[in-house]
């Protein structure tokens, strides 16, 4: 299974465009910071990664204000120019304050 659940930020966001098939694609970039145990050790997390929404939720994805948090969900892929790994993002539920 390929299935990703990550707490994050939204940091940076592109210009919506638009696939070959029509679809609208907006790519933008997450952190994510946390403490965590890790054989009985904590461990301080800090991670920033490349992410794309495609279809619908991209109207959502597109009003969420820079900085905004949320838990974002969806699977990884590699990215097309083969450098790394993308986060498709297919859900999203904004964090509640």
């Amino acid at each position: 299974m390929n299935r990703l659940v990550l707490a994050a930020q939204l940091v940076e966001r592109r210009a919506l465009r638009y696939t070959p098939a029509g679809l609208p694609a907006l790519d933008f970039e997450l952190a994510h910071e946390s403490e965590l145990h890790e054989d009985g050790q904590l461990r301080k997390v800090r991670l920033q990664m490349r992410a794309i929404a495609i279809g619908r939720i991209t109207q959502d994805l597109g009003a969420l204000a820079l900085g905004a948090s949320g838990s974002f969900g969806g699977f990884l892929a590699q990215a097309r120019n083969g450098r790394g790994l993308l986060f498709h993002v297919t859900d999203f539920e904004p964090a509640s304050d």
